[in-house]
């Protein structure tokens, strides 16, 4: 059985490895192949009755194309990178990895949190620059510093990554708002309560979205929604950029409206020069990488060896078509 990795470098850049593929067949792995480029894609898939991508297309005319495929793999949770309705059309199977890195997007959603309320990466810099060295007192601050505690975080989303995350603010002495299309009786308490969307927005002193992108969430936070929050308002993203319209906030952030926005994921990825949250004030952006500690991507390994030999053995798991 041939089997080819598309793009698996930002899975595996090094530091593991691609043995259980291996074991299971002959195994190409490229680092990257073009995103845009039909052609190479289907020439890199050749013959392979198995193929894995990350986030390189795959179109109806690969499928057309490339007749021994059996099984698509995405090395990721979302798999619209897949013509989805031509797979089924052709009775291959499209696995995806559903949950793998909860606990570390969870974490990073307080990081880029704790990074807005204390700046700790400007105050070590300045710091190793000579700064406190030179400084009359025996202490500065060159940002006004947060504390969290008694403050309400509203999470726009409920799964499992905003319970990650709603768990580490309470434990940092925050009420949680939840909104979402599921409510779970249990999971409330004296310091998190589901609510509605508008209540979410005006009683948030954080907003983190932790939603899917659906037609309903696209751009969910625009120039309306901003409206409706507290002035000074912090906003996190690290689930899909799609789910805010970037100039509106940016136009939010110059004004002051929103105090600081904390944001893993963008519209467009990677980021384009011309985007306005590039020049907005108090604008922390990070390359998409919430997902990406050792940890969470040896378990994304783990589970993609895992769907092949579960359809190898006629017990598919994990389909999403």
């Amino acid at each position: 059985m041939k089997i080819v990795v598309l793009d698996g470098y930002t899975l595996n850049p090094g530091d593991l490895d691609w043995k259980g593929l291996e074991s299971l067949g002959e195994c190409a792995v490229y680092d990257r192949t073009s995103l845009t480029d039909t052609e190479e894609v289907i020439q890199r898939i050749g013959d392979a009755e198995v193929v894995y991508t990350n986030k390189t297309p795959l179109p109806e005319k690969v499928f057309e194309e490339c007749k021994n495929l059996k099984f698509v793999g995405v090395l990721a949770t979302g798999y619209n990178v897949v013509d989805i309705t031509a797979a089924r059309k052709r009775n291959i199977p499209v696995a995806n990895i559903p949950t793998y890195g909860t606990a570390a997007v969870g974490q990073f959603a307080i990081a880029l949190l704790l990074e807005i309320c204390h700046h700790i990466g400007y105050h070590s810099k300045v710091v190793h620059e000579g700064k406190w060295a030179a400084n009359p007192d025996w202490c500065f601050w060159d940002y006004p510093l947060i504390e969290l505690d008694g403050k309400t975080m509203g999470i726009i989303g409920y799964g499992r990554i905003g319970q990650a995350t709603g768990r580490i603010a309470q434990a940092l002495g925050m009420t949680v708002l939840a909104y979402d299309s599921y409510r779970n009786p249990a999971l409330e308490s004296d310091t998190c309560h589901y609510t509605g969307l508008d209540e979410l927005l005006s009683k948030s002193d954080v907003i983190a979205l932790h939603c899917p992108l659906f037609p309903e969430t696209e751009k969910m936070i625009n120039r309306s929604t901003i409206a409706k929050m507290k002035d000074g308002v912090i906003i996190l993203n690290n689930s899909r950029g799609q789910l805010i319209n970037e100039q509106d906030l940016a136009d939010a952030l110059n004004s002051g409206k929103v105090a600081a926005a904390g944001l893993d994921v963008v519209s467009t990825e990677p980021i384009k020069s011309d985007n306005p949250l590039l020049t907005a004030k108090n604008c922390l952006i990070t390359p998409h990488i919430s997902w990406a500690p050792k940890e969470s991507r040896k378990r994304l390994m783990d589970i993609a060896v895992s769907n092949l030999q579960e359809f190898l053995k006629g017990t598919p798991k994990n389909i999403v078509n």
